[in-house]
């Protein structure tokens, strides 16, 4: 009887125990987990019948990192100086005349924690970017960056976030949250800003309004039973969003992959399992119960596991992506267009529908180039 209290509760879409979560993934008959949270899918989305999507581009802003990460082939040290890289708006123009012309709407600007570029930087760059391309959303940063740069400059989060925001920031991308438990991100991210820290970005961000969304990175070093504290630990900061605040607008769960990572090199491999991404994407849907939109991260699960997902509780197939450098260095190599990304989703028995990044209908008319 205890199974179907659990999943009678999760149908109501109840804050769930930190038991019950635990007995989710530990228990719970995947079949049946997946049904549930393909029930909840449909009663909490606009229309069932519809999977969303999105255009935008991803572009790095700087190379440089201190974090230390150990599963990130990207970055490099500020003493390589032959590496490193800061994107100049010259470099910037290309980029966002090709998205604009396949469609797309947004940039995701993400970098590293680069131990000179402060807030100013930041500021000149976001109302650069805007005073040429004023339509076009900036979906930048990550928690971790805006940590550090507030930290850098000598300013508040809440200080630096409301400069940001004067400056052109859209909205906030869940980056950096990895597992946010501090055994696990002190072992793999020893210089990275605390998880106190990224909950603490993030709660500022939702009182000023401003959208966010939150991802894992999970496949690594965590315990199974981290997973879930990680989930919780989401739920319970977004049940303190000020109703009204958009909080977080979706959650994007994706795999750790290892292709010469330094966690490759210390015996931990990525081990990707289709079923088990199915039962992240539903159990995420039954324990956030106060985020309406799960993501598939195709990118690194690839597109038979990403269209399973969407009868098992994801609603959103994310961005065709035109450019990612950070996660395809360390192996993941699968690709769409806009054309692909749709037929994906038909494929798979939904209406594919062009979204942008609060999740309102864009109208797709297909590539001017």
């Amino acid at each position: 009887m205890r199974a179907d209290e659990i999943f009678a509760r999760a149908r109501d879409r109840a804050t769930l125990t930190r038991e019950e979560a635990y007995w989710l993934w530990e228990e719970a008959p995947l079949e049946r987990l997946a049904a549930v949270a393909d029930e909840v899918r449909r009663a909490v989305v606009p229309d069932p019948k519809v999977v969303t999507w999105q255009i935008d581009r991803n572009v790095n802003i700087t190379n440089v990192c201190i974090s230390g990460c150990k599963f990130c082939n990207f970055h490099c040290k500020p003493h390589e100086v032959e590496r490193e890289f800061i994107t100049s708006i010259e470099e910037y123009r290309p980029k966002i005349e090709r998205m604009l012309e396949l469609g797309g709407d947004q940039l995701l600007l993400q970098g590293g924690l680069h131990p000179r570029l402060g807030v100013e930087f930041y500021e000149e760059l976001f109302r650069e970017l805007k005073h040429f391309y004023p339509q076009v959303r900036l979906h930048a940063l990550g928690a971790p960056e805006v940590a550090h740069l507030a930290k850098v400059s000598g300013v508040t989060t809440r200080q630096a976030l409301e400069r940001l925001v004067a400056a052109g920031l859209d909205s906030l991308p869940g980056a950096g949250a990895e597992i946010l438990v501090e055994r696990v991100r002190k072992s793999i991210s020893p210089a990275k800003p605390s998880v106190e820290q990224w909950l603490e970005v993030m709660h500022e961000a939702h009182l000023m309004n401003l959208p966010t969304s939150a991802t894992m990175m999970y496949g690594h070093i965590e315990t199974p039973r981290e997973r879930i504290d990680h989930l919780l630990t989401i739920r319970d900061l977004q049940a303190r969003c000020p109703e009204g605040n958009w909080g977080f607008v979706a959650f994007i769960p994706w795999i750790f992959r290892s292709t010469g990572t330094r966690l490759e090199r210390e015996g931990v491999e990525s081990h990707f399992s289709p079923l088990e991404y199915v039962r992240v994407i539903a159990v995420s849907r039954l324990i956030l119960n106060n985020i309406r939109n799960i993501q598939s991260s195709w990118l690194t699960v690839g597109k038979p596991t990403a269209q399973l997902t969407l009868h098992s509780g994801s609603n959103d197939m994310g961005s065709i992506m035109i450019e990612e450098n950070v996660v395809s260095s360390a192996g993941a190599h699968n690709s769409f267009d806009a054309e692909g990304i749709q037929k994906a989703i038909r494929e798979a028995g939904f209406e594919p529908r062009l979204r942008d990044q609060l999740y309102r209908e864009r109208v797709y008319s297909g590539s001017k180039a």
